[in-house]
């Protein structure tokens, strides 16, 4: 089967190389020339336009920032939809909203092909050494046929139900990591202003009930002062924005989650939308004095465990 891939950036990037990695036939795309070039010296194709690369390959991957720039992709001029039909597949890898998956697929489904929404979670890192997790939503048939991608891209996958399920599921564990993040910073201040060692601080989290994979992990960037988890402020809001709404229509009267999207709208207005998301605990930083930093402690995140062959997720309950 041959593969497109759009979208080269942070998260895209990392995938994408898997494949490549894994001797699949690759063809890339994205509006940065320069990350198209790299692909193109270890081996992978180009394609001119969308609908170009739906034309060459089987299946199509989206890997981009909003669903905005997704529906561009699929359903504008030399969109892949010019070229959709029986035997093609298109799989979109990036975080959305339910109902923009759902009437994208749909419109796909339409003429003749077949989609998949298959979000990732566990960080850049990991999507460089196929080792992160997938949801996938579809129609189990499409889902068998992707599996044997889908364990190259990521090890763990889940089958979530339909399109729109992946979507919920992905920005609801975005939510989570979110409100982790917030609180591990507050944590972090109140710490540091009672006189407490930073990186004693960071220990009695990591070895406790106070720990997480945001601890795990953008703790570390944090306290290096790097704050680098590829991953910014505007992404966040756009994931806990949809989450929200989410919330909202089913009718469900959310408290903490409306001040997370307000924190990140003042962390945006304060430092730009393309800051990097741990330094929300700028905010307390600033209002503080305080400096959060300690030593020995890694500026970005290598996923030391080596790469393994994937596997699909059974839910308890389920044969």
């Amino acid at each position: 089967m041959k593969v497109g891939f759009i979208g080269l950036g942070n998260v895209g990037g990392k995938l994408a190389g898997s494949l490549l990695r894994n001797g699949k036939d690759v063809t890339v795309r994205d509006l940065d020339e320069g990350l198209v070039a790299k692909f193109v010296e270890q081996g992978a194709k180009s394609a001119n336009s969308p609908r170009e690369m739906m034309v060459a390959c089987d299946l199509v991957i989206t890997c981009l920032p909003s669903p905005a720039a997704c529906a561009a992709v699929v359903e504008g001029e030399d969109g892949i939809l010019e070229a959709m039909g029986p035997g093609k597949i298109w799989a979109e890898m990036s975080t959305t909203d339910e109902e923009e998956v759902k009437r994208l697929a749909a419109l796909v489904e339409a003429k003749g092909g077949e989609a998949i929404e298959c979000p990732v979670s566990g960080g850049c890192h990991r999507a460089d050494t196929g080792n992160i997790s997938i949801f996938a939503g579809c129609k189990r048939e499409t889902f068998d046929k992707m599996l044997p991608f889908l364990t190259v891209l990521g090890r763990r996958v889940l089958h979530t139900g339909p399109i729109g399920t992946a979507s919920m599921l992905k920005v609801m564990t975005n939510y989570l990591a979110t409100a982790n993040l917030i609180t591990m910073g507050e944590a972090f201040v109140t710490m540091k202003a009672a006189g407490m060692d930073m990186a004693t601080t960071y220990e009695a989290m990591a070895i406790s009930s106070g720990t997480s994979f945001v601890v795990e992990t953008e703790g570390q960037v944090t306290l290096n002062g790097s704050r680098d988890i590829s991953f910014t402020m505007d992404l966040v809001k756009k994931d806990i924005g949809l989450f929200q709404a989410l919330a909202e229509k089913h009718n469900v009267p959310l408290e903490i989650s409306p001040l997370m999207v307000k924190i990140f709208e003042d962390g945006i207005a304060r430092y730009g939308e393309r800051e990097l998301s741990p330094n929300i605990i700028r905010r307390l930083e600033d209002a503080t004095g305080l400096e959060i930093k300690a030593d020995g402690f890694p500026p970005e995140m290598v996923d030391d465990e080596p790469e393994e062959p994937g596997y699909e997720v059974v839910p308890r309950g389920r044969v």
